[in-house]
């Protein structure tokens, strides 16, 4: 039987990066739960990623994850190709005057940094956002008072069809926790501006974030991070809070007792222990406050009963 897998290499036998048949993303995620990658693809490059997107049959799923620290990966896995950016191709960062330019494997509490080496301003919040660049790209990621909207200038990814293509600040679309570039573009660069600082001010701040986040949040335990989007007006927290959800379990998930909008394996969870006692949460803070939570974690892949080889 020809596998997903031995299909591609027989089309593409020039691929230079790294294609794996069930590869286990449960290590590749901050939960560390989930099923497999029917097919799991490192490229090399942003021309080799391009050379597997256009041999690939338009009906075989393609799926992007990054560092894993905002995603669920449900138990049955990921069917079709899942890619993940590495490497000195996507994972560097140059700075040329105000300008910061970021592969999208950077995370971005690396790109933070750089900023406040090179003085310039303006991208401390990153300092408290654990993901990557690719992913506030596409979730308008912010923190402590800052958005990625704030300080982007133009990207650019490829699409389903191998096509390089780019995106100014109006094409993006950016809204909260959500950009409008279409879904089947995969990010590979970004460029970012900043304002000249004081590199001490600057460090101060991220200080500051730090122990903000440490002070409030359980970022050593097994999370994903903030699990639900800031309603209109309020706060997921006190929602959540509310609805008596703060200590809730289910498996070996829980909602975590520090942040109650922090959902944590304590120890042999499942995915679905975590995504079911998520949607627990939300029906508990519907019935008691009428609003309908939105997940601010990414959840993708199928249920383990749903999968069929």
């Amino acid at each position: 039987m020809t596998t997903l897998h031995d299909t591609i290499r027989a089309a593409a036998p020039g691929l230079r990066g790294r294609l794996v048949a069930g590869a286990s993303l449960a290590d590749l995620t901050w939960f560390r739960v989930g099923g497999p990658a029917e097919v799991l693809f490192t490229p090399a490059d942003e021309e080799d990623l391009a050379a597997l997107l256009a041999i690939l049959d338009p009906a075989v799923p393609v799926t992007v994850i990054g560092l894993g620290s905002n995603l669920i990966v449900r138990d049955g896995g990921i069917p079709g190709v899942t890619v993940r950016l590495g490497g000195k191709a996507f994972a560097t960062v140059t700075i040329d005057g105000e300008t910061i330019s970021a592969g999208t494997a950077v995370p971005d509490m690396r790109l933070a940094k750089a900023a406040a080496e090179a003085s310039l301003d303006g991208l401390a919040f990153y300092r408290g956002i654990p993901g990557s660049v690719g992913g506030a790209l596409r979730m308008n990621a912010g923190a402590h008072g800052g958005e990625t909207t704030d300080v982007f200038v133009e990207a650019r990814g490829v699409d389903r069809q191998g096509n390089l293509r780019r995106f100014d600040h109006a094409r993006m679309g950016f809204s909260y926790r959500h950009c409008a570039a279409p879904e089947d573009v995969i990010f590979t660069q970004a460029l970012f501006r900043g304002r000249p600082g004081e590199r001490e001010a600057i460090e101060a701040e991220m200080e500051r974030v730090t122990a903000a986040r440490e002070a409030a949040q359980p970022i050593r335990e097994r999370t994903g991070g903030s699990t639900f989007a800031n309603p209109e007006g309020g706060k997921a927290w006190q929602l959540v809070d509310a609805a008596g959800c703060r200590g809730l379990t289910r498996g070996g998930a829980q909602v975590s007792e520090m942040h109650c909008n922090f959902l944590i394996n304590r120890g042999g969870a499942t995915a679905a222990d975590i995504e079911g006692l998520g949607e627990e949460v939300r029906r508990r803070v519907r019935e008691t406050s009428g609003v309908e939570l939105r997940w601010e974690i990414k959840r993708i892949g199928v249920e383990a009963q749903s999968v069929s080889r």
